[in-house]
């Protein structure tokens, strides 16, 4: 089957935008599932005293959808009540906050949560490079990179 010209240019188009089409419809599933998402822990907030674990998923969630201050407030809500939870929980949460914290230039406060994040769990990856990005933004070169290397 000897292919011309045309067919190629609109079988490449058709790849393309099946390509594009695909990208476009999870994007969308996403969005659709963090808004259902946020409507149930909003709803269930104002029903009953939520759990630790719905704060920090109503936490990740506002992060998702760039609500950074709304996120602070719901995560730090989690980090006070979160003295019970394992070390694990206490980290994620910890650096969550920080990462609400950064996102509004609050890094001397993002610091501190990377920092608190890193004593619940010191071989936390993420924490470990978001304190090390912080350090960077904070003109702390030398602390920045001796942690980029751990």
């Amino acid at each position: 089957m000897d292919f011309s010209l045309p067919q190629a240019y609109l079988t490449g188009l058709l790849v393309l935008l099946s390509g594009a089409a695909v990208v476009v419809a999870r994007q969308l599933l996403r969005v659709r599932r963090d808004e259902a998402a946020l409507a149930r822990l909003e709803a269930q907030g104002r029903d009953s005293e939520p759990s630790v674990a719905d704060l920090y998923e109503l936490g990740s969630v506002q992060l998702r959808k760039r609500l950074y201050s709304q996120a602070t407030e719901t995560l730090k809500r989690a980090a006070k009540r979160s003295a019970e939870e394992p070390t694990e929980a206490q980290a994620l949460i910890e650096n969550a906050l920080g990462f609400a914290l950064a996102a509004q230039n609050n890094y001397n406060a993002a610091i501190r949560h990377y920092r608190s994040a890193l004593r619940a769990k010191p071989d936390y990856p993420v924490a470990l490079n978001n304190l090390a990005f912080a350090l960077e933004k904070q003109q702390k070169e030398d602390e920045a990179r001796s942690t980029y290397e751990k």
